[in-house]
């Protein structure tokens, strides 16, 4: 079985946004299969189950890496571990769990996402790296370290990079590519 990428985008996200599609063209040019899809976003669309059944179309094993931004870290811990999926490695940048108060949008689409036993993710996976920074405008630094510290194998801080997307810059993350 090859290997396989799925690279997911957060909340209000797009799969063209950020340094995701940077990302993909830089693993299609090693050959590698890529999947960037396009979850439902919006209040009243953005969900557990609307996104488990749009994730639930992609090839997912334990030839796959998983790569995701902002809240889709949580969710693909929840997935992984309510469908007992094994995958290769999972990459997560900027993940939380439990954190309410961007605002009331944010929160009422990433509510949904959270699960309790999140470090059972281990179970489904031995490689787990996160990325996070010192100045998250929408995300405390402490609730970011506190996923990193439950789940993470290696975890790196990226200094005054902000949600770590296109906002702050992020249109491209090499690091990223360095540790694939």
């Amino acid at each position: 079985m090859n290997e396989n990428y799925i690279i997911l985008h957060g909340s209000f996200g797009s799969a063209t946004g950020n340094w995701f599609p940077w990302l993909k063209e830089q693993l299609e040019l090693k050959g590698k299969s890529v999947v960037v899809p396009q979850m439902p976003v919006g209040v009243g669309i953005q969900n557990y189950d609307n996104w488990a059944n749009e994730f639930s179309k992609l090839t997912i094993n334990e030839n796959t890496t998983i790569i995701a931004h902002s809240i889709a870290p949580i969710f693909v811990c929840k997935y992984l571990i309510l469908n007992k999926v094994k995958v290769k490695k999972l990459i997560f940048v900027c993940g939380f769990n439990n954190y309410l108060g961007i605002d009331k949008d944010f929160d009422s689409v990433n509510e949904p996402m959270y699960i309790t036993n999140y470090q059972d993710i281990k179970n489904y996976c031995n490689n787990i790296v996160c990325y996070y920074s010192d100045n998250d405008p929408y995300v405390k630094f402490e609730v970011e370290k506190e996923f990193a510290d439950a789940i993470a194998n290696q975890q790196y801080v990226i200094a005054n990079a902000g949600h770590i997307n296109a906002e702050t810059g992020y249109t491209e993350f090499t690091e990223i590519l360095n540790e694939l």
